[in-house]
């Protein structure tokens, strides 16, 4: 499902500073080319076992991303629920336990970049 409301789509950061905001949060940078970075957050619904993947998609505006100068804007932030083996099912409903935690995060992270 992709968050509508979060604030963060079009928010602006150069690498380094987005790489330490997003560590700082629990985000790990899985996913980068030249052009983009998708980082994921891993949240774990301890009632139903399952986990859920909060992933901010990224491109860079200037600079590549072996470069911590580049300037990065934000595009989609989504959640999924991780299936067997591997993948995300992005129709899966998200407990609101969850989109507790994901909403603040999403809070935190838009406070962090907005400074």
């Amino acid at each position: 499902m992709i968050i509508e409301n979060s604030g963060l789509k079009g928010l602006k950061s150069d690498l380094a500073h987005l790489d330490e905001s997003m560590e700082q949060l629990g985000f790990v940078r899985w996913q980068w080319e030249y052009n983009r970075a998708t980082y994921d957050l891993k949240l774990e619904d301890k009632a139903t076992q399952s986990d859920y993947y909060l992933r901010i998609n990224t491109r860079a505006e200037s600079g590549k991303l072996e470069s911590p100068y580049a300037i990065l804007y934000i595009e989609e932030v989504y959640i999924g629920k991780a299936t067997f083996p591997h993948g995300l099912d992005y129709q899966a409903p998200v407990p609101d336990a969850i989109m507790k935690t994901v909403n603040g995060k999403l809070a935190e992270l838009k406070a962090k970049l907005s400074q």
